[in-house]
């Protein structure tokens, strides 16, 4: 089941939150969402499940418009909130019930998905606890809960990861990733790495516009260089050492830690010099003590696709 943008528009007052856009989100794909703040990331999620309508445009939920039919979108959407509205008061499989009973569950029936999807969401030792005694991660997975109560076949989840910290965001990556195998899955975030890891095709909207549209390795692509390698030693390593190495452009020195000496090893594009620098490290006999791919380079295009964009007049 797809979700389609068409030309969509919205303006408050004299600003254009969003001006023009279109893109697809096709059946069993996880597109992430990206933008600067205030781009027009939510304010297009809350179009499409029908929170806001629009100036101008239409967005399409498996074949259904959103403006014209709204409560058969909603059956099929799943939504989850940037800040993500829960009745602290209640227990966890009390929210639950109380959300199934909004898509109209009842009984047996009722019972049987709320059981669902406290199993699913990993919240079987939480759901007799108050909403408002549990940690920001199980608040996050109680709002996924309530997402899909009622298995929609669009998901839509505006910053699912904002504020965890590191174990509780790589819970709700896994949980994404594992729920997101049959549904349409739309989601934004700030988090660079969660889109490298969860997604298959990466939106980026700035100043209201669309940016970019493309697969993420296409979007890595972009790149003229590669990512760089970060190299770490107990010792001091010759740079002209390792710039000889097979398939190195150059090698940078960077600062000195705790005793550590870091180098960034730049390789030719598409080339892998990992195991060119385990050789050498064993060769010289020096303690390697790191090695790891250089971060930031998704951060780089999106800055650059963000920075130099045309903005709105």
């Amino acid at each position: 089941m797809s979700l389609t943008v068409q030309h969509l528009t919205k303006i408050y007052g004299s600003q254009k939150a969003v001006n023009n856009i279109s893109f697809s989100v096709n059946k069993g794909e996880i597109v992430g969402f990206l933008g600067p703040n205030g781009a027009g990331k939510s304010t297009t999620m809350k179009i499409a499940t029908g929170y806001l309508p629009p100036t101008e445009g239409e967005i399409f939920v498996g074949g259904l418009a959103v403006t014209a039919r709204p409560i058969e979108v909603k059956r099929i959407t799943g939504y989850l909130p940037e800040h993500n509205p829960l009745y602290l008061d209640l227990y966890v499989h009390e929210y639950l019930s109380f959300a199934g009973k909004l898509y109209g569950f009842k009984g047996k029936l009722l019972k049987q998905r709320v059981a669902e999807m406290v199993e699913l969401c990993g919240l079987t030792r939480e759901q007799n606890k108050k909403i408002e005694a549990l940690s920001k991660g199980y608040r996050q997975r109680v709002g996924l809960a309530q997402a899909l109560i009622h298995d929609p076949q669009v998901l839509i989840l505006d910053e699912p990861t904002s504020g965890l910290d590191p174990n509780q965001l790589l819970e709700i990556r896994k949980l994404i990733r594992d729920i997101s195998a049959n549904k349409t899955v739309i989601f934004s975030t700030h988090i660079m790495q969660e889109v490298q890891a969860l997604c298959d095709r990466v939106v980026v909207i700035n100043k209201g516009e669309i940016v970019a549209d493309d697969r993420l390795e296409n979007l890595m692509a972009r790149r003229a260089d590669a990512p760089g390698i970060i190299v770490e030693f107990e010792n001091e390593v010759s740079t002209d050492s390792l710039s000889a190495l097979p398939g190195v452009v150059s090698v940078t020195r960077l600062a000195t830690t705790a005793g550590v000496h870091q180098y960034k090893v730049q390789p030719v594009a598409g080339a892998d010099v990992r195991a060119e620098i385990f050789r050498f490290a064993a060769d010289q006999k020096l303690s390697l003590i790191g090695l790891r791919q250089e971060e930031g380079s998704l951060e780089n295009i999106f800055r650059e696709l963000t920075t130099h964009a045309p903005g709105l007049s």
